[in-house]
């Protein structure tokens, strides 16, 4: 079967790689980068430690307004479509390039598979939130992480074509936390020691785009009881910069450039416990039994709140410090989101639907 995969922003390599490698040996899956992270800290880099092979497309989209980018990508996705013919389109997460491949194939008849399918936030303000409840309703397989994700969709009334499969997000981090073991490199490097630091990531716009919110994050994390490294996306150090928070940050805060996925996964599990506004991170450090703090007033990854690894707290400096001073957290993580053979999963059901 011929697959059409879209992919734009480093978390949907991480969770395509795994796919594909199932995909490869019988299939034919056609690679579209959109461009939507298109740095090399932020895509090339990826593509390289996870072997994943250059794009069969590249839009070359990059930087741009919501409308203005979705526009672009819905364009060319169309064009690959209709010069492929695949069987399916496959879809990744939540991003503006999950949302134009689901508007494209949608308006040509293509079958739709949409991976992390019925994760909710509940806050219609994320562009994330609107891009994954938009994808759903026009999707033919929809592959659940979670019964929690199944229970989600149902109460819109999406029941058909719904499979829960787990996370292939656990997936990759079995695989990335097989290689990185014994590697130590970027702890080497920054003289860290396990468990003596806290990792920070600040990406989200409500974060970075507030000033009273992206200060009173620096301030509390300035503060932490340990020091913290953030590897920095560079919308929050233009945000820094403009909000006059830079030379604070650069001050109180381990600041370093992007880090790829090995990389990441090694500061992950090292760290006594990471401060973060990123929906995939919240589920690595679970799987990697990483405290959380997250920075923000919800999740779409509510089972990690309700079992008490992962603690919201909005941009409140006061609750933050609480969290990062607080000894009280589980021994160990339930199991939610599968057995981290979802990619294997998701390739049979995709044989057994295109078959049909």
């Amino acid at each position: 079967m011929k697959i059409v995969s879209v992919v734009g922003a480093r978390p949907q390599f991480v969770k395509a790689f795994v796919v594909s490698r199932r995909l490869e040996p019988g299939h034919e899956e056609v690679l579209v980068h959109t461009g939507q992270h298109y740095s090399d800290d932020l895509s090339a880099v990826f593509f390289e430690e996870l072997s994943i092979p250059d794009p069969d497309y590249n839009l070359g989209v990059g930087s741009d307004t919501h409308g203005r980018q979705t526009a672009a990508m819905i364009e060319g996705i169309e064009a690959i479509l209709l010069e492929e013919s695949p069987a399916c389109i496959l879809l990744y997460g939540d991003t503006n390039s999950t949302l134009a491949g689901a508007i494209a194939a949608s308006k040509l008849d293509v079958p739709i598979a949409h991976v992390e399918a019925g994760l909710r936030s509940h806050d219609r303000s994320m562009p994330e939130e609107i891009n994954r409840v938009l994808t759903d309703h026009v999707s033919d397989l929809l592959f659940a992480p979670s019964d929690l994700a199944k229970t989600m969709l149902e109460e819109e009334g999406i029941t058909d074509g719904v499979h829960v499969v787990g996370d292939v997000g656990y997936d990759a981090i079995r695989w990335a936390r097989g290689r990185a073991a014994g590697r130590g490199e970027i702890l080497e490097r920054r003289s860290l020691e396990g468990g003596e630091y806290v990792l920070g990531t600040i990406h989200r716009p409500k974060n970075t785009d507030t000033p009273s919110r992206l200060a009173a994050i620096v301030d509390a994390l300035a503060d932490a009881p340990r020091r913290v490294v953030v590897p920095l996306h560079p919308r929050t150090e233009t945000a820094l910069r403009e909000y006059g928070l830079w030379e604070d940050a650069k001050r109180d805060l381990e600041i370093i450039d992007p880090v790829g996925y090995l990389d990441f996964v090694e500061l992950l599990e090292g760290a006594e416990r990471v401060v973060t506004d990123s929906g995939g991170v919240q589920k690595e450090a679970f799987y990697l039994e990483t405290p959380c703090i997250t920075l923000r007033e919800e999740t779409e990854w509510q089972e990690t709140v309700d079992c008490g690894w992962n603690r919201l707290v909005g941009a409140d400096r006061a609750a933050i410090l609480e969290a990062l001073r607080s000894t009280s957290w589980p021994r160990s993580a339930p199991s939610f989101y599968g057995d981290g053979h979802t990619a294997e999963r998701i390739v049979a059901i995709l044989e057994d639907a295109i078959d049909r």
